[in-house]
């Protein structure tokens, strides 16, 4: 399960998605997340379809790698449907002892589906073809205005940076933690709710002291290096944005005008 998270992974490839500027792919994940909630017919999901099928064809990442991420998000997405299916009120279709599914029920849990596996796979196409440095620098440079309200961009920036990075190296030790001691005779399968929590103690427990121990010795590195905050710091390879990255904005355009029309007039 734990192989099975590609949040904060970085695979490299040799693509157009991984050259352009990172700005260019935080601010296309913000447009498609915004309108997967934006759309309200099946007319809607088919361009959104048809647009995310084309983007992972050509960033070059296996479909198979990208999909992986869904496995951690499962029980979720059921917890979701099953409470947008029997709670949502409308024209009854079928009963299940007090509970009651209508057709509102449905197409509201379809949606809400759709929505999460294309905000998992789109969030996840961002994080696959941008490296943690890259990130960082495009949500400083992006959100660089706020700094004149006295945001701290740069710490926020990094603070992600950071957060992301150590996302798959606490999955790789708590999986070799779990290992170990699985090896020692720890079951974690076996036994009730509590029991299945309290046979957690042992793995929880190496787990954050190597967290932390990780946490002091990035601390001590930062300063040995003589990082005081972003104040005065200059970038070897500054952000500027090319042709390619312009055209990406146009591409994003058509898209939410497409959606638009799509959405107002096809009743489908």
């Amino acid at each position: 399960m734990m192989k099975d998270i590609t949040l904060g992974q970085y695979y490299p490839a040799d693509s157009v998605i991984h050259k352009l500027d990172p700005r260019v792919k935080l601010v296309g994940t913000m447009v498609f997340i915004v309108s997967l909630f934006a759309f309200r017919s099946i007319s809607c999901y088919i361009l959104a379809t048809a647009v995310l099928v084309v983007i992972i064809k050509i960033s070059r990442v296996p479909f198979q790698f990208i999909v992986r991420g869904l496995k951690a998000i499962f029980i979720l997405m059921m917890i979701t449907v099953a409470f947008n299916l029997f709670l949502t009120p409308g024209t009854p279709v079928f009963r299940i002892w007090k509970l009651t599914i209508t057709a509102e029920g449905v197409e509201t849990a379809a949606f809400m589906a759709i929505r999460l596996v294309y905000l998992i796979i789109g969030s996840s196409v961002m994080t696959l073809t941008t490296t943690p440095n890259d990130l960082t620098d495009g949500m400083e440079k992006g959100l660089g205005f706020l700094k004149r309200v006295h945001v701290p961009v740069h710490e926020i920036s990094m603070i992600m940076s950071i957060a992301l990075r150590f996302i798959p190296i606490l999955m790789e030790e708590t999986d070799k933690i779990q290992k170990a001691q699985m090896a020692r005779g720890a079951d974690f399968e076996s036994g009730n709710l509590i029991q299945k929590a309290k046979n957690l103690i042992p793995l929880l427990v190496p787990l954050f002291v190597s967290a932390f121990r990780r946490a002091n010795d990035l601390a001590m590195a930062m300063e040995a290096r003589g990082y005081h905050g972003g104040e005065g710091r200059t970038k070897m390879r500054p952000l500027e944005y090319k042709n390619r990255d312009k055209c990406a904005y146009l591409l994003m355009a058509v898209y939410l005008l497409a959606g638009g029309l799509v959405n107002y007039f096809v009743r489908f």
